[in-house]
């Protein structure tokens, strides 16, 4: 595999920057729950323990947030990750076999 230094210097800028590049799209109802309690993305920051940069790119869809930070922004907003993130699916949900022994 080669090197690309345009695809290195992307990668490590946004690295720098602490925004990770999504690939699935990602929509988010944290403004809406903010505005219904009156939380402003600095108090919900200092809440859940992040910057508000952080909470600007949630609300953006631009970052997608560990499981940890999103149950911490999800409680903080009293309601639930599933109500709170919404992901674009391609298509149908795939099947799903449970095997049992």
């Amino acid at each position: 595999m080669g090197f690309c230094p345009l695809i290195a210097e992307h990668v490590n800028r946004n690295n720098q920057s602490g925004i990770q590049d999504t690939e699935d799209p990602m929509q988010t109802r944290i403004k809406e729950y903010r505005a219904r309690f009156s939380i402003t993305q600095e108090d919900l920051a200092k809440v859940v323990g992040v910057r508000r940069e952080t909470i600007v790119f949630l609300e953006q869809g631009k970052y997608n947030p560990s499981l940890k930070l999103a149950h911490d922004v999800a409680r903080a907003l009293h309601t639930t990750i599933d109500d709170l993130f919404i992901f674009e699916d391609d298509g149908p949900e795939p099947e799903r076999t449970v095997l049992v022994e």
